[in-house]
């Protein structure tokens, strides 16, 4: 079991490294060439720039009770597929009772957007938020190794 994140513009880093460490789970955090990022922890994994390169990188390298953090609802859905566990940067965790609802609903709002509508980006992290990243990445790497 690892713990994978696409760590473009991924918030609350510092917190996912500190639950890997505290547990001894594997931590790859995977980015594009024009970011850079350091761990004295986690690997770092490049892959070249390009449209959903990281994207498909983190889908293609999850495997069966991996944990996955990503924003992107469509690669959790692909490792959900797999037998990873998902959950976003703000702590929520994503499971087969609610990928479908979150997939249909960012297929609306991207069709809103398309004919000139327009929807609301997400709301300014929070302190309620680091806290619930760190307690459920903890919930979910003591039922990984379970």
């Amino acid at each position: 079991m690892r713990i994978i994140v696409d760590a473009d513009g991924c918030p609350g880093k510092n917190l996912i490294e500190k639950a890997a460490v505290e547990h001894c789970v594997e931590l790859i955090m995977y980015c594009d060439i024009n970011h850079v990022l350091s761990s004295d922890y986690a690997q770092i994994r490049y892959v070249d720039s390009g449209f959903q390169s990281v994207d498909m990188k983190v889908a293609n390298e999850a495997k069966p009770k991996d944990i996955v953090i990503t924003q992107d609802f469509g690669v959790a859905a692909m490792v959900l597929a797999k037998g990873a566990y998902a959950m976003g940067p703000k702590g929520h965790i994503y499971d087969d009772s609610n990928i479908d609802k979150l997939l249909f609903e960012r297929h609306m709002s991207g069709k809103l957007r398309r004919s000139g509508g327009k929807t609301f980006g997400p709301k300014k992290r929070t302190s309620e938020d680091d806290e619930k990243l760190y307690y459920n990445l903890v919930k979910l790497i003591i039922k990984a190794k379970s």
